[in-house]
């Protein structure tokens, strides 16, 4: 049987903002084969200065990521959308192991299959330290941001 995440392209704007929420919250699982399970068994991903191909890989980059990356926060919102691609600009909030805190800048451009599933992931990404007063990503970590939780463009980023 075919593998299917609905939405599928081709992307209307609703359907391509259910596309990059579906992937937020997956994200702030912070499950890597969770997350995983988006992308087709062949993804490919530039992640920064790093390239990733294939399921295994994305797991074990976001293994890696999630266990520098504390208190991972993270708010997507959805850019652009045309038949079967998707742009998406985030910002996450995270502190290291020293409690430093960083919120992350950045874009992704995604392409999909037929089956809704991503096949290619072009990442740019930008720290900035922040302090600990700064932040303004506040939700529980057990679940997803509430629906009442400010998105990106309320936030002024």
């Amino acid at each position: 049987m075919t593998e299917q995440r609905p939405p599928l392209p081709p992307f209307t704007r609703e359907s391509a903002a259910a596309k990059v929420r579906a992937a937020e919250d997956g994200w702030n699982s912070c499950d890597p084969h969770r997350v995983s399970l988006a992308y087709s068994v062949d993804s490919y991903w530039r992640n920064r200065a790093e390239f990733v191909q294939g399921r295994e890989r994305i797991v074990e980059f976001l293994a890696r990521k999630w266990t520098k990356e504390l208190e991972y926060r993270l708010i997507k919102e959805l850019w652009a959308h045309d038949g079967d691609r998707i742009g998406v600009r985030f910002a996450y909030e995270y502190r290291d192991d020293s409690g430093n805190w960083y919120r992350a800048y950045g874009n992704e451009n995604w392409e999909f299959d037929e089956n809704g599933l991503m096949h290619h992931r072009y990442a740019c990404i930008n720290d900035l330290p922040i302090e600990e007063s700064e932040r303004k990503f506040f939700w529980d970590r057990s679940g997803p941001r509430p629906a009442d939780h400010p998105g990106l463009s309320e936030l002024g980023l």
